[in-house]
């Protein structure tokens, strides 16, 4: 009899607790809007490049690669979370947000009808983005062309299929302060460091995760995983860049895609240097000082590389391989499908893109990226300009890939060996697949 009265007593303090946990979670719907009000043109155009600061069409692109039409799915450990559709379409998008409602989603994760977002959608950077900032990005969105496209549903596990938890998330790990200026630096490392921290939302790919999906922010920038793809360490500790970045090399990267110290970006950053060619040339450059000086804590400033010691580095990486690797399957399956392009004396390498023995690729820690490259090459999008590379799945099987990646990172690097190569490279040919 008592130990049904103790059942009883906590089944009672669960239910209290979890109604009052409800209660203040609870958030309510604003009301829809008939449609967008006129905007200012110049507010739109400061809008356009906001959003392309914060890669919103990298997210919100359609299946059909139709613009912000959402569908996307972003592979998480609990789940896929698909992106929704940000046109202003009344149906499928946003076209009855008021701007109330657009800025309680950037702010505070909630929608306009009070259910909770996953943080697969940024908020918590977006929260220390400014309310006129904000307001210019929902008069872009809200100015587009309407897709009548509907986003798949995200349906995640139990438990993580309860969007009330997210209060408590929310609760735990989202800091709703402004990104204080540093009057130690200039502005332009100012600016940088608010569209790093806010928008630009770096660390969410940069940095390692805890076992609820909340960023480490003990170890902020020291490198994260992002749709099957490594995001390096920015930090001097973590960096794998074969040579320390400087904020001219950055800049050049970010607005290109490529630097002739460092390599093409790939994967998902492909899509992030993109967009960043449509941002003003400040911003960007603010943005590369900030990030440079993240592997120059001291701020003594590494200086850029001169045209000699560029070329040397460059003939060094390109040096002829020992016999003993010359014989290995992986060097003959170099020479006929790559040295062409990345050989010494190939047109490619002299015409100045970088040596292989350049690129975090193949001196990171795992081998992840330089098999992702290898299987399925580099490919801008429609309309895109971009660094350019052939795909080898259909061509190379999975041990073969593993030999050319044994063999890269015995010859341009001075790195350990990567362990298991050949189950490595058929997880992500699976990953792919799936």
């Amino acid at each position: 009899m008592k130990a049904r009265s103790i059942t009883l007593g906590l089944a009672i303090l669960v239910a209290g607790g979890s109604a009052a946990f409800a209660g203040l979670a609870w958030r309510p719907a604003i009301g829809k809007i008939a449609s967008p009000t006129q905007f200012d043109r110049a507010l739109v155009a400061k809008g356009a490049q906001l959003a392309a600061v914060g890669d919103c069409a990298i997210c919100h692109a359609g299946s059909t690669g139709t613009p912000f039409a959402g569908g996307n799915p972003l592979q998480t450990p609990f789940g896929a979370v698909y992106a929704s559709n940000i046109t202003p379409d009344p149906d499928a998008g946003i076209g009855t947000w008021s701007l109330a409602a657009f800025r309680r989603a950037m702010h505070d994760g909630v929608d306009r009808a009070g259910g909770f977002l996953y943080p697969a959608f940024p908020y918590n950077h977006y929260t220390h983005v400014t309310g006129e900032d904000v307001d210019a990005i929902y008069a872009f969105l809200m100015t587009r062309t309407p897709a009548k496209l509907q986003a798949p549903a995200t349906h995640l596990p139990f438990p993580f299929n309860i969007r009330l938890l997210m209060a408590g998330w929310n609760a735990l790990f989202v800091d709703h302060s402004p990104v204080a200026a540093d009057p130690a630096k200039n502005a332009a490392w100012n600016r940088g460091a608010y569209l790093v921290e806010g928008l630009g939302h770096c660390a969410a790919c940069h940095s390692p995760r805890n076992a609820l999906g909340a960023e480490d922010k003990a170890h902020p920038f020291t490198g994260g995983e992002v749709d099957g793809w490594d995001a390096p360490g920015l930090t001097a500790a973590t960096s794998p860049a074969a040579i320390a970045w400087t904020a001219g090399a950055l800049y050049r990267f970010l607005r290109h895609g490529l630097d002739d110290q460092h390599a093409a970006s790939a994967g998902p950053m492909g899509a992030v240097s993109h967009d960043l060619s449509n941002v003003p040339e400040a911003d960007v450059r603010a943005i590369a000082i900030y990030i440079a000086s993240m592997t120059d804590p001291d701020g003594r400033g590494a200086a850029e590389p001169t045209r000699e010691q560029q070329v040397a580095a460059r003939v060094a990486a390109a040096q002829i391989p020992p016999p003993e690797l010359q014989q290995t399957s992986g060097a003959a399956i170099f020479a006929g499908a790559c040295a062409g392009c990345h050989g010494a004396g190939a047109p490619m390498m002299l015409n100045g893109r970088p040596s292989l023995a350049l690129g975090s690729s193949v001196t990171a820690a795992t081998p992840r990226n330089a098999s992702q490259t290898i299987l399925y090459g580099l490919q801008p999008g429609p309309g895109e300009r971009g660094p350019w590379m052939p795909g080898f799945a259909g061509s190379l099987t999975d041990d073969q890939v593993a030999a050319v990646l044994t063999y890269l990172r015995w010859r341009f690097t001075d790195r350990p060996a990567w362990p298991a190569l050949e189950d490595n490279v058929h997880r992500i040919r699976q990953d792919k697949s799936s």
